[in-house]
């Protein structure tokens, strides 16, 4: 009896895999802000003043009201995703309940869309609805899975730990070197932690590295570039 074939070795087929890919982009992408932000903002206090305490507490304010502000708009964001899930979850078993019959066609209709002839999609739909036909509208017609639904307080965390991370990096890297040098060196440490991020999120994304990277040290230094000066205008410092 011949094997069926499976997932190929290197190519992932499990459910989970999208949405782990998914959350690890998003704690990237988290990571990012928190870098470019707090460089932001650290570098332009360092741009009006060299006293090394106002621009820790300045950096420590921006690390903890970015990161809460991030944990908190992921929670209501995805809550908001999450109840609309939950409703047309609900609406799809009512419809089930009350026209069977329509919904099995409607199925059909779907898998004509996709490419299968009308005899084999009506075997496949009836097949689906007996086996689990909430499942199978759910997936075929919502793009939802049933018992994966997103969550706001997963999605809260990542966030949250991501910024307060990424937020690290321009924050001890302005902190530690002498006044005469700490400017370059968060510019510097931001340069590589951009270039990583920029790097990671492409890859993630199977987008081209090149183009992510150039586009996220860009956007960083001009934050730099931009509140440091602003900085400058308000006091006077040292570089």
């Amino acid at each position: 009896m011949e094997a069926r074939p499976g997932p190929h070795a290197a190519e992932p087929h499990s459910g989970g895999v999208g949405e782990r890919l998914n959350w690890l982009r998003a704690g990237v992408l988290g990571a990012n802000d928190g870098i470019i932000s707090t460089a932001g903002l650290v570098v332009g206090v360092a741009g009006a003043t060299s006293d090394n305490r106002a621009i820790l507490i300045a950096g420590v304010a921006g690390l903890v009201a970015g990161a809460l502000s991030m944990a908190g708009g992921e929670y209501v964001s995805v809550s908001t995703q999450r109840d609309t899930e939950r409703a047309l979850l609900l609406k799809e078993k009512r419809e089930l309940t009350e026209m069977p019959e329509a919904e099995e066609r409607e199925l059909a209709g779907i898998y004509v869309e996709k490419g299968l002839s009308p005899e084999l999609a009506a075997e496949v739909a009836r097949e689906l609805t007996e086996k689990d036909a909430l499942r199978a509208h759910a997936e075929a017609e919502l793009q939802i899975d049933p018992d994966n639904l997103t969550s706001p307080w997963q999605a809260a965390w990542a966030s949250l730990v991501s910024f307060a991370l990424g937020s690290l990096l321009p924050l001890l890297a302005i902190a530690l070197p002498p006044v005469s040098l700490r400017v370059w060196t968060c510019a510097a440490a931001v340069v590589i932690g951009l270039v990583i991020t920029g790097a990671v999120s492409a890859r993630l994304g199977g987008a081209n590295a090149k183009a992510a990277v150039i586009r996220n040290v860009g956007v960083g230094c001009l934050a730099m570039a931009v509140t440091y000066w602003i900085g400058v205008l308000f006091g006077v410092t040292v570089l």
